[in-house]
């Protein structure tokens, strides 16, 4: 059985992803990954972003030399704006007159509709929308893109299934 998980926020410093389950001698490269990344930045309705972030893909563990080696594979996407976004979205505490005037920090407090925000804000029980856009937005599909590749190689190489 396969397991994933993604981690990581769209203006972090990048996306993280874990695939377990999958056995060893799977072929699989970054290349593989890249090409299914930019197909990914071509979808219909793409935002603006997708013209100027560059997915760049690293693969971190469970591969070597092209083949999986039969443990959780981990992949990182990093995010080429982050240091735009440093201050606003870096995990240790700042102090409130750095982020007083950032635009970028600005709260959003006003659910957007058909946005994951609304139900997001009230599970976790917080006035701004912030932390739920940035774990339920497009970007984050980049990671499961990627794991998906790696599923995608396994199925046509151990079962002849091609997608």
């Amino acid at each position: 059985m396969l397991r994933w998980l993604t981690a990581g926020e769209s203006h972090g410093p990048a996306l993280s992803a874990i695939l377990e389950g999958l056995p060893a001698q799977v072929e699989i490269t970054s290349a593989d990954l890249d090409y299914h990344l930019a197909r990914r930045r071509l979808g219909v309705g793409r935002g603006a972003r997708q013209s100027f972030e560059a997915d760049q893909i690293s693969i971190l563990g469970g591969v070597r030399h092209g083949l999986t080696q039969g443990g959780p594979i981990a992949i990182q996407v990093a995010n080429s704006e982050w240091p735009k976004w440093q201050v606003v979205m870096g995990a240790d505490p700042i102090a409130a007159a750095e982020l007083e005037g950032l635009a970028r920090n600005a709260p959003l407090t006003r659910p957007r509709p058909g946005h994951a925000d609304l139900v997001g804000m009230q599970k976790y029980d917080f006035d701004d929308a912030r932390p739920i856009l940035e774990r339920a937005s497009a970007r984050e599909t980049a990671a499961r893109v990627a794991l998906g590749a790696v599923a995608r190689a396994f199925l046509q190489q151990a079962a002849g299934i091609t997608i």
